[in-house]
C-alpha cells in the first residue's frame, strides 16, 4: 500500500513562485532603465500583464491543492480558530495594502514614481508587504494545516523577505542619503522602531478613504469566499 503525499503539487508550487519571484523582482529591478526606454506609464502596464497573469495562475494552484500532502494538524473543529484566522487575514489585508500606494498610479493613470514615504503603515514597518504576507501565511497555514500549506507559506516568506533586501537596495540607489535618513527612523520588524523611540504612531493617519476600502473590501472576501473557492475548483489545474 503506497501513500500519495501530493510531492509533485508541492515541487510545482515551489517553481511556480520561483517563477514568479523572478518576473516580479525582476523588473522591478530593471524598472529605471525600463521607463528611459518606453516610459512609466508602459512600463507599470508591462508589469502588470506579466506580474497579474502569474499570481492568477499562483492562486488558483494553491486553492486547488491546498489540503495535498501531509494533514500536519486539524484545529478547524476548534470554534475560537475560525474568527482568529479571519481576524488575522483582516489584519494582513492591511499591511498587503498600505495606504501609502497611489492607486492612481498603480494603475498608471496617473505617471507612476518611486516614493519615499514615513507616514502610516510606514512608521509601523518599513516594509508592509513583507509583514502582511507573513501574517497571512500564519493564518491560512494554521486553518489548512497540510503540508502542502507550509511549503507555499514558506516559498512566499522567502519570497518576501528577499523583496526587503532588494527594496532598501533599489531605494538606497535611488534616494541615497535621504532614504538612509527614513532607515534610520524606521524598522522592518513591526513597532520597533517606536518601542525604540526613533518613531512614533500617528494614528490620525490612517483615518484615509484607503483604510476603508480595504475594509470593505476584507467584508466582500468574507462573503464570496466560498464562491472563489468554487470558482476555483472548477479549473482543472
Amino acid at each position: 500500500m503506497t501513500i500519495d503525499l501530493g510531492l509533485d503539487s508541492h515541487l510545482t508550487i515551489l517553481g511556480l513562485l520561483l517563477v514568479f519571484a523572478i518576473a516580479h523582482s525582476g523588473l522591478a529591478a530593471l524598472r529605471p532603465k525600463g521607463e528611459k526606454l518606453i516610459g512609466p506609464r508602459l512600463y507599470r502596464v508591462l508589469f502588470a500583464l506579466v506580474s497579474l497573469p502569474l499570481a492568477v495562475i499562483l492562486i488558483v494552484y494553491f486553492f486547488n491543492h491546498r489540503y495535498d500532502g501531509l494533514q500536519l494538524w486539524q484545529l478547524q473543529g476548534l470554534p475560537a480558530v475560525k474568527p482568529v484566522v479571519w481576524i488575522l487575514s483582516a489584519i494582513s489585508f492591511l499591511f498587503l495594502y498600505p495606504a501609502t500606494f497611489n492607486l492612481l498610479e498603480i494603475a498608471a493613470v496617473q505617471k507612476p514614481q518611486v516614493h519615499l514615504y514615513e507616514t502610516g503603515i510606514i512608521r509601523i514597518t518599513r516594509h508592509p508587504q513583507m509583514v502582511g504576507q507573513v501574517i497571512w501565511c500564519i493564518a491560512h497555514t494554521l486553518w489548512i494545516g497540510t503540508s502542502f500549506t507550509l511549503v507555499t507559506s514558506i516559498g512566499l516568506v522567502l519570497h518576501h523577505l528577499f523583496g526587503v533586501w532588494h527594496g532598501d537596495r533599489r531605494l538606497q540607489a535611488r534616494f541615497g542619503e535621504s532614504f538612509e535618513t527614513i532607515k534610520s527612523r524606521t524598522s522592518i520588524f513591526p513597532f520597533l522602531a517606536i518601542l525604540q523611540k526613533r518613531q512614533t504612531l500617528d494614528l490620525l493617519e490612517f483615518l484615509r478613504p484607503s483604510y476603508l476600502g480595504v475594509a470593505i473590501f476584507t467584508g466582500v472576501l468574507w462573503k464570496i469566499h466560498p464562491i472563489l473557492m468554487r470558482a476555483t475548483g472548477s479549473i482543472d489545474w
